[in-house]
Protein backbone atom coordinates (compact mmCIF):
# COMPACT_ATOMS: atom_id res chain seq x y z
CA UNK A 1 0.00 0.00 0.00
CA UNK A 2 1.50 3.34 -1.42
CA UNK A 3 0.62 6.41 0.70
CA UNK A 4 1.73 10.17 -0.04
CA UNK A 5 1.36 11.97 3.09
CA UNK A 6 2.04 16.17 3.00
CA UNK A 7 3.23 18.44 5.64
CA UNK A 8 4.19 21.92 6.24
CA UNK A 9 0.67 23.84 5.32
CA UNK A 10 -0.74 26.37 7.40
CA UNK A 11 -1.73 30.36 7.26
CA UNK A 12 0.62 32.91 6.56
CA UNK A 13 0.69 36.58 5.82
CA UNK A 14 1.44 37.61 2.52
CA UNK A 15 4.67 38.16 0.93
CA UNK A 16 5.61 35.23 3.71
CA UNK A 17 7.01 31.65 2.99
CA UNK A 18 6.17 28.17 3.53
CA UNK A 19 7.94 24.92 2.51
CA UNK A 20 5.42 22.22 1.92
CA UNK A 21 6.91 18.45 2.31
CA UNK A 22 5.38 15.02 0.64
CA UNK A 23 6.78 12.03 1.48
CA UNK A 24 5.96 8.47 -0.10
CA UNK A 25 5.32 5.55 2.20
CA UNK A 26 4.88 1.78 1.63
CA UNK A 27 5.92 -0.64 -1.12
CA UNK A 28 7.99 1.07 -3.25
CA UNK A 29 10.19 0.18 -6.29
CA UNK A 30 10.39 3.14 -8.76
CA UNK A 31 8.91 6.67 -7.93
CA UNK A 32 8.71 8.49 -11.41
CA UNK A 33 7.46 11.90 -11.69
CA UNK A 34 6.56 13.64 -8.76
CA UNK A 35 4.15 17.25 -8.59
CA UNK A 36 2.39 19.38 -6.45
CA UNK A 37 -1.65 20.57 -7.63
CA UNK A 38 -3.93 22.96 -5.81
CA UNK A 39 -7.51 23.37 -5.82
CA UNK A 40 -8.98 26.93 -4.82
CA UNK A 41 -11.98 27.25 -3.92
CA UNK A 42 -14.68 26.99 -6.61
CA UNK A 43 -11.93 26.41 -9.06
CA UNK A 44 -10.87 22.93 -11.07
CA UNK A 45 -7.59 21.74 -9.79
CA UNK A 46 -4.28 22.59 -11.41
CA UNK A 47 -0.73 21.80 -11.87
CA UNK A 48 1.57 24.06 -10.10
CA UNK A 49 4.66 22.58 -10.37
CA UNK A 50 6.13 19.17 -11.54
CA UNK A 51 9.51 16.89 -11.43
CA UNK A 52 10.46 14.04 -13.11
CA UNK A 53 13.06 11.34 -12.35
CA UNK A 54 14.94 13.25 -14.34
CA UNK A 55 15.40 16.66 -16.21
CA UNK A 56 13.66 19.90 -15.70
CA UNK A 57 10.77 21.17 -13.35
CA UNK A 58 7.75 22.58 -15.08
CA UNK A 59 5.88 25.43 -13.46
CA UNK A 60 2.44 27.14 -13.70
CA UNK A 61 3.31 30.10 -15.08
CA UNK A 62 1.22 32.03 -11.72
CA UNK A 63 4.37 30.74 -9.20
CA UNK A 64 7.20 30.85 -11.82
CA UNK A 65 10.41 32.70 -9.96
CA UNK A 66 8.36 32.10 -6.78
CA UNK A 67 7.96 28.50 -6.15
CA UNK A 68 11.04 26.22 -6.11
CA UNK A 69 10.02 21.85 -6.43
CA UNK A 70 12.66 20.23 -5.61
CA UNK A 71 12.36 16.37 -4.22
CA UNK A 72 14.90 13.79 -2.29
CA UNK A 73 14.78 10.27 -4.27
CA UNK A 74 16.75 8.44 -0.79
CA UNK A 75 13.64 9.80 1.83
CA UNK A 76 11.18 9.45 -1.45
CA UNK A 77 10.08 12.98 -0.75
CA UNK A 78 8.94 15.84 -2.74
CA UNK A 79 8.88 19.51 -1.70
CA UNK A 80 7.45 23.14 -2.60
CA UNK A 81 9.57 26.22 -1.75
CA UNK A 82 6.71 28.66 -2.06
CA UNK A 83 8.52 32.04 -1.75
CA UNK A 84 6.34 36.06 -1.74
CA UNK A 85 3.08 34.49 -1.75
CA UNK A 86 -0.21 36.15 -2.66
CA UNK A 87 -3.58 35.28 -1.24
CA UNK A 88 -4.26 34.05 -4.76
CA UNK A 89 -2.05 31.34 -3.57
CA UNK A 90 -4.83 30.58 -1.08
CA UNK A 91 -5.56 26.61 -1.59
CA UNK A 92 -5.57 23.02 -0.83
CA UNK A 93 -2.26 21.73 -2.16
CA UNK A 94 -2.13 18.16 -3.19
CA UNK A 95 0.80 15.81 -4.02
CA UNK A 96 1.32 13.70 -6.79
CA UNK A 97 3.26 10.90 -7.77
CA UNK A 98 3.81 8.14 -10.50
CA UNK A 99 5.38 5.04 -8.32
CA UNK A 100 5.66 1.49 -9.59
CA UNK A 101 5.07 -0.28 -6.38
CA UNK A 102 7.01 -4.02 -7.39
CA UNK A 103 9.67 -4.35 -10.58
CA UNK A 104 6.68 -6.18 -11.93
CA UNK A 105 3.85 -4.12 -11.71
CA UNK A 106 2.56 -1.18 -13.91
CA UNK A 107 3.13 2.63 -12.72
CA UNK A 108 0.11 4.15 -11.26
CA UNK A 109 -0.99 7.29 -9.83
CA UNK A 110 -0.91 8.47 -6.30
CA UNK A 111 -2.36 11.46 -4.53
CA UNK A 112 -1.80 12.85 -0.76
CA UNK A 113 -4.74 13.71 1.00
CA UNK A 114 -4.08 17.13 0.66
CA UNK A 115 -3.17 20.38 3.26
CA UNK A 116 -3.97 23.96 3.02
CA UNK A 117 -2.02 26.69 2.30
CA UNK A 118 -3.77 30.41 3.42
CA UNK A 119 -2.66 33.32 2.45
CA UNK A 120 -3.79 36.31 5.07
CA UNK A 121 -3.13 39.24 6.70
Amino acid sequence: QVQLVESGGGLVQPGGSLRLSCAASGSIFRINAMGWYRQAPGKQRELVAGIPSGGSTNYADSVKGRFTISRDNAKNTVYLQMNSLKPEDTAVYYCNADIRAQWYSGIYEYWGQGIQVTVSS
